[in-house]
């Protein structure tokens, strides 16, 4: 394994994100390019932001950012970096990124070319190795402990709009080599998730190897209780690469959340890991301060920072969706 994927709380060289252009898949176009740069200036008080920004939005993009966030101006059809950019890794040489084929989830966006080629575009511009892989995949739909397993479901990844050619055997293959990981953890994904097919970073994430936050209810009544107990079913009783049963945490799913939608992300997992900080999903309801409270609890030393989403959850992602880690190289 010459390469591997470090752990999201490893520390950062940077944080790379994507401006909003794909207009039309907006209710409000301004109010959702404002949600961004908070997001990017929340992330700044941790760490450095890089923005990668089209020509045409390039005006816009430096008045709500300012002097403190970098810009790499180039051409992008949409906003996910998480899904678009490539998974960075590192090795005895230093840093690599890994990128796989990208075709918009599935087919579902049409132009995707320029997204195609964002991973090439970013790791080229750094000066580091390229890691090429012909199996469709984005970085939402996968996520390691930095001890050898990764974590990932069935809905996405072997879904006959990615890769129907492959098998679960050779998906398993692909990620170990380019991820340097041992062992792949599978679970069912979101049903309702129509945007991702079911990416793990809506329902599930490690705090540390052996800690898996899964999404959760608490009320008999909730509709989205069997699929909650799917995931949890899938967990229990599973070991990591290296033997460790899971233990599993809790957040609650933003659901008093109402009329906003299909699309709309109410995934509380779905949250950046900063250097120092964690920067997480907000919706201006009571179970904000429940899950600022258990966010604290699972990741002590980091300071919490909750910021509204509601018009990022529109297209039907969150905080961790549009950011993606590039982590530091020892000495």
């Amino acid at each position: 394994m010459p390469y591997q994927m470090p752990p999201e709380w490893a520390p950062h060289e940077r944080c790379w994100m994507a401006w909003p252009c794909r207009d039309n898949m907006w209710s409000d176009y301004a109010a959702t390019c404002r949600n961004y740069a908070a997001v990017a200036h929340a992330v700044r008080q941790y760490e450095p932001v890089t923005m990668v920004v089209p020509p045409a939005k390039l005006a816009e993009a430096r008045s709500l950012l300012g002097a403190d966030i970098e810009i790499l101006e180039l051409p992008i059809d949409d906003s996910w970096a998480r899904d678009s950019g490539p998974c960075f890794v590192l090795g005895e040489d230093g840093l690599a990124g890994v990128s796989f084929t990208f075709n918009a989830w599935g087919g579902k966006y049409d132009p995707f070319d320029q997204d195609a080629l964002m991973a090439d575009r970013i790791l080229e511009y750094l000066g580091v190795p390229i890691i090429s892989s012909s199996m469709i995949a984005e970085g939402g739909g996968l996520n390691v402990d930095g001890d050898g397993t990764l974590l990932t479901t069935d809905s996405c990844f072997p879904n006959p709009n990615r890769n129907p050619d492959w098998s679960i055997e050779q998906i398993e293959a692909e990620l170990k080599r380019t991820l340097g990981v041992e062992k792949v953890i599978w679970m069912p994904g979101d049903p309702l998730d129509q945007e991702t097919d079911g990416h793990v970073d809506g329902i599930a994430c490690f705090t540390e190897p052996g800690k898996i936050i899964i999404e959760s209810t608490e009320r008999d009544d909730d509709p989205r209780k069997p699929f909650f107990d799917s995931v949890r079913h899938a967990l229990e009783g599973q070991t990591d690469a290296k033997g460790r049963p899971f233990e599993l945490l809790t957040l609650p799913e933003a659901s008093e959340v109402e009329g906003r939608g299909n699309m709309f992300c109410v995934s509380y997992v779905n949250f950046y890991i900063a250097n120092g900080g964690i920067v997480a999903p907000a919706y201006g309801i009571p179970e904000d301060d429940v899950v600022k409270e258990r966010l604290a609890s699972y990741y002590p030393g980091r300071e919490i920072t909750m910021l509204n989403i509601e018009y990022i959850a529109e297209g039907g992602g969150g905080i961790h969706c549009i950011t993606q880690q590039q982590p530091a190289v020892a000495g």
